[in-house]
């Protein structure tokens, strides 16, 4: 977030952040270990829930394709599914990508204008009624829909070919689901980039900056940083997609077997 927000440098000054790990070392020095994990109580109440109903709409959206339990999908039907899912996702991701944004972005400002997620939120009502809270849910949804789409589809292709002939996907190794998982989670993260550099620049902008949304930030970005700027951000979102989305997906495949186990009928 840092670097997709951070400003345009002045003629002849270096910008804010070289990159990744210029941000990285800034952050360390500037603000401790705590520095790299500001505006994390926001996403960690929310992301129960958010894969919760992330999964509930890639299965929902699988079963209202579906004929027979047993047909098989095709992988656009697959990537129509996995869309459902990010529509379900939004509502609760949305104000929890808003509170964490403004939280990460503050202390490289050099404000302490919120003193936590909840402070965060109580301004934000205060200031503009729930529509302050949800600022950016349009582009959230730009940014979930189809890389949702793309996550399972991509999950579920890998997983067929990572199958051995004669065996079932549900017997696939650990290290299988976790390349599987983590592949998935690059490929979504390719397709979410571009949306979410535009979110994070309209979540965090002043009130009334960007009258026009999204179409505002996007002008604004092109004219004075070129199309480039619209992949800011890319090296960390990558470092941090393969093991996140492994760790997801594996821990969605023990979930599944352990309630299959315990109550087969469910």
């Amino acid at each position: 977030v840092r670097l997709q927000t951070q400003p345009k440098p002045q003629p002849g000054q270096p910008p804010l952040y070289s990159g990744t790990f210029d941000c990285f070392r800034k952050t360390l020095v500037g603000e401790g270990v705590r520095g790299l994990y500001r505006g994390m109580a926001a996403p960690i109440v929310g992301v129960t829930p958010m894969f919760a109903v992330c999964f509930f709409g890639f299965g929902l959206g699988k079963r209202l394709q579906q004929r027979k339990p047993d047909d098989v999908l095709t992988y656009p039907q697959l990537f129509a599914a996995g869309m459902l899912s990010g529509v379900f996702t939004t509502v609760i991701m949305a104000p929890g990508e808003r509170i964490k944004c403004l939280l990460q972005i503050q202390a490289a400002t050099g404000e302490t204008k919120y003193n936590g997620p909840l402070d965060c939120a109580k301004q934000l009502y205060r200031e503009a009624g729930i529509r302050g809270v949800y600022k950016g849910t349009v582009l959230t949804l730009m940014r979930d829909v189809p890389a949702s789409g793309m996550y399972f589809m991509t999950y579920e292709w890998l997983k067929n070919i990572l199958t051995p002939e004669g065996r079932s996907v549900s017997d696939l190794s650990v290290p299988r689901i976790l390349f599987a998982g983590g592949l998935a989670g690059i490929f979504n993260w390719a397709v979410a980039i571009p949306p979410d550099v535009l979110k994070s620049r309209f979540q965090t902008a002043p009130l009334g900056k960007y009258p026009n949304g999204f179409r505002d930030v996007l002008r604004e970005l092109i004219r004075e940083e070129g199309v480039a700027s619209l992949y800011k951000g890319f090296t960390a979102v990558m470092i941090r997609a393969f093991p996140a989305n492994a760790a997801c997906f594996l821990g969605f495949e023990v979930a599944m077997k352990f309630l299959n186990w315990i109550a087969p009928g469910l």
